[in-house]
């Protein structure tokens, strides 16, 4: 490749590259038989026939039972398997909740900046490439760990996540769940060229047509379908934060359900939650928007049972992401895997709890109470497919929660010897009040982020419709939220 043409291609690509490890990773080689990696990865040859000339690393924590998940974790680019393995979280719940971990690896023999290559045909669709690799490497790991067919999972970032969105579209038949972190909707790009019109900015396509590219990768396919976790920092200018929103509109029209969330709750980390509830009232697609961060993986530091992660260049300080998206598929429990229930190992399931009703709301805390089931030690109460309550009666009180916020339960009865039944019919609750909260964000990030529309190429504060200058990434203002879904600008102070 000529010099000229590689630099056009790393500038093209180049704000997909961790830049603060591109030096490091420049000097990489992506090998046939995968030399050791640190940090308690085990280099795995002898996978298939590798057509998209990959490496493959596993992570097995010690005494890991037959018919265990799978997580295939897919790095950005100018990273590795290692820097993804050190730094993401993945390794603790892993060793907590008992899986075991695929980190494929790429290099500057397939990319120059050793990016995942999601924008090409012949790397990411079914039977291709570098997708053909990934899921070669899937097989390998159940040959190796006799590892659970129905629960296997693919997580990436940026050009990874990418990469990932397309694996969740080629082959909804292996897996089940997937996590998209600051990367992009299933096959909207099949070129080079095409790949900078997604990261910065829309394709302007509806719901259905960025559902009938994931319809197309594997025709026939009628589900299921895999549940899908989309994270997405709203000051993100390297992926732009539309991608999420059409990550949204791509697979909750796959799934047939509606673009209105089911539910909506905060998380730490100036993080929203959204979720979309399948008919079963389980979440089938989960939005996680991070206000204020940049391009990169969530992750938060630290010992507490719902933190994970080091800080490092692009693995950013705010929320586990690990943690959550481990949760939104049901890693933490024993079974399918399936937004909450647990179907357990060994007993009978006892029965969904009957009439589960949302009591008194405050501005804070919600009460919940159910009928018995005969035979339950205990219940299981989730919001938004997390779990948040075990009692041992037939109520409990959901607290720590936002005013105004709508948030969405399911109860499971779970039997003396652990095993967990299916979830009840879902119910919904409001809480009362409402604090007024204020955001500093560009024109754009309002607009990505509900506070603001436009027209005219002017922007707008929702509510109070006033006019906050043109619609760019330039212009910043403060908006105070005063009631639900109104806006003001408050630039002088909040």
């Amino acid at each position: 490749m000529r010099p000229t043409l590689l630099g056009r291609l790393a500038r093209r690509i180049g704000r997909f590259a961790l830049s603060g490890l591109l030096a490091a990773a420049a000097g990489t080689v992506v090998l046939a038989q995968p030399a050791a990696a640190a940090g308690g990865l085990t280099p795995v040859t002898g996978f298939g026939s590798n057509p998209g000339n990959l490496s493959m690393y596993t992570y097995v924590p010690a005494g890991l039972p037959a018919d265990a998940p799978v997580v295939v974790a897919l790095h950005g680019c100018a990273q590795s398997a290692d820097a993804y393995h050190a730094n993401s979280g993945w390794s603790k719940f892993a060793d907590e909740y008992g899986f075991a971990l695929v980190y494929p690896q790429t290099g500057p023999a397939n990319n120059a900046l050793s990016c995942f290559a999601w924008f090409d045909p012949a790397d990411s669709t079914r039977g291709k490439g570098e997708a053909a690799s990934i899921t070669q490497m899937v097989t390998k790991a159940q040959a190796l760990y006799g590892s659970d067919a129905d629960r296997v999972y693919v997580t990436g970032l940026s050009a990874g996540g990418g990469m990932a969105a397309n694996l969740l579209a080629a082959y909804p038949d292996v897996f089940a769940g997937g996590s998209i972190a600051s990367g992009l909707p299933a096959q909207c790009a099949t070129s080079q060229i095409g790949a900078s019109s997604c990261q910065y900015g829309s394709l302007d396509l509806s719901p259905s047509q960025w559902g009938d590219k994931v319809r197309a990768q594997y025709p026939g396919h009628a589900g299921p379908w895999p549940r899908v976790a989309i994270w997405q920092g709203t000051s993100d200018y390297t992926v732009y934060p539309v991608n999420a929103t059409e990550l949204r509109d791509q697979w909750t029209d796959v799934w047939g359900i509606s673009q209105t969330p089911s539910s909506t709750a905060t998380l730490p980390g100036n993080t929203t939650l959204t979720s979309y509830d399948d008919a079963s009232g389980e979440p089938a697609v989960q939005l996680y928007q991070i206000n204020g961060m940049g391009h990169g993986l969530a992750v938060d530091p630290g010992s507490g049972a719902e933190q994970c992660g080091s800080g490092a260049a692009y693995f950013l300080d705010t929320v586990c992401s690990s943690y959550y998206t481990a949760k939104f598929w049901g890693l933490d429990q024993e079974g399918d895997g399936g937004g909450g229930t647990d179907p357990g190992e060994g007993g009978e399931k006892l029965p969904a709890p009957a009439g589960l009703a949302a009591g008194a709301t405050t501005d804070t805390s919600v009460a919940l109470s159910w009928s018995e089931v005969q035979g339950a030690s205990s219940y299981r109460v989730h919001r938004g497919g997390t779990q948040v309550g075990t009692p041992t009666g037939t109520s409990f009180t959901d607290t720590g929660l936002s005013p105004a916020t709508a948030y969405t339960y399911t109860v499971t009865a779970v039997a003396a010897d652990g095993t967990a039944g299916p979830a009840s019919t879902a119910v919904s609750a409001t809480t009362t009040g409402y604090t007024p909260t204020c955001t500093t964000a560009t024109n754009y990030a309002h607009v990505v982020a509900g506070r603001a529309h436009t027209g005219g190429g002017y922007t707008y504060a929702n509510g109070s419709d006033q006019n906050m200058g043109l619609y760019n990434v330039f212009v910043t203002h403060t908006l105070k939220q005063t009631s639900p879904g109104h806006y003001v600008i408050a630039d002088a102070g909040c």
